[in-house]
């Protein structure tokens, strides 16, 4: 439910006065004011009220291009920021690990290309080893993959290395960059103490180069990983973020979780952890529904759309609209 402040300096007395003014002025049927009662209404109903005051069954969702949280009162900060790492940090999908799997084909000769919207559907399976395993199995396995079951695991992880390798060079020449705001909220929570993670379903080496080459060793050495096969299940199940949180000692319900897709979401909710979605070139059109807040990136200025006392008053339900 959506928290409403009052303005500051806004005495009872001096609203009443300010009503008494204006309704002896606006007629009521001037379209100034019908108009306003609409927005007002719509305002109710973004809260979760609607005619008569009545609650209605509604979660309120943040959805928002901008959003500032300076008129708020000082908040308990977030435990931990934890983001996902492919993107929310680097919009690494299309251009980057795409990329990877296409060359670790050609290299293989394996006859195989992933362009941009079969990617996109295979973004749906969470791993690059599980995508790759996923995909063999429904389309057929390559001439020169192995017969057996066991056999075709080692391929599959001989295939990903490669992968990675390729990757990693990619990243090290800095052909992709950050996202917007990433660096100024990272080094915003560094500095008050709250603890940050980068919780991922890529591989760890992928995400460490990711970290150190494009948020720089200096960062990256007060940033914890948690990528790859550290958890046996990966997004949406809920097991890496909850590792992150054991791993921290803190709790759960204190991590705000910065993902950009739904299975990412899905495992941050599972989690008991709220939830920020950036949309990225391949989710943006995803089911968010179970969202805390839904923006298009974090942002810096003057187009900064949420910063960390923002994630410290979703952390008590306070939400901008």
């Amino acid at each position: 439910m959506a928290t409403v402040v009052p303005l500051p300096g806004a005495s009872s007395s001096a609203l009443a006065s300010r009503r008494s003014s204006q309704s002896s002025t606006i007629p009521r049927t001037s379209p100034l004011l019908k108009r306003a009662t609409r927005r007002f209404s719509s305002a109710l109903v973004f809260m979760g009220w609607r005619g008569g005051l009545a609650p209605i069954a509604r979660r309120s969702v943040v959805v928002c291009a901008a959003s500032s949280s300076s008129h708020f009162p000082p908040s308990t900060l977030p435990a931990a920021l934890l983001f996902d790492c492919d993107g929310v940090l680097v919009d690494t999908e299309k251009d980057g690990h795409r990329i990877s799997f296409n060359e670790t084909f050609d290299e293989k000769e394996l006859g195989v290309t992933w362009d941009v919207d079969l990617y996109g559907e295979l973004l749906k399976i969470g791993g690059g080893k599980e995508r790759m395993t996923a995909y063999f199995n429904q389309v057929g396995w390559p001439e020169k993959a192995p017969k057996t079951e066991e056999q075709r695991v080692g391929f599959v992880a001989s295939l990903h290395k490669r992968k990675t390798e390729l990757f990693m060079a990619l990243i090290e020449k800095k052909l992709l960059p950050l996202r917007p705001g990433v660096e100024r909220l990272i080094d915003d929570a560094l500095a008050k103490g709250v603890k940050v993670a980068v919780c991922s379903t890529s591989n760890e080496k992928a995400v460490s180069a990711i970290v150190s080459f494009l948020l720089g060793s200096e960062r990256a050495d007060k940033i914890k990983i948690f990528a790859g096969d550290v958890v046996p299940r990966k997004k949406p199940d809920p097991a890496i973020y909850l590792l992150a949180a054991n791993t921290f000692g803190i709790e759960p319900s204190s991590c705000v979780v910065v993902e950009d897709s739904a299975i990412g979401l899905a495992a941050a909710k599972a989690a008991g952890m709220k939830c920020i979605i950036t949309k990225s070139g391949y989710t943006a059109e995803e089911d968010f529904i179970d969202a805390d807040a839904i923006f298009d990136c974090i942002g810096d200025p003057p187009k900064q759309h949420f910063d960390l006392e923002f994630c410290a008053n979703l952390l008590k339900k306070q939400y901008v609209i």
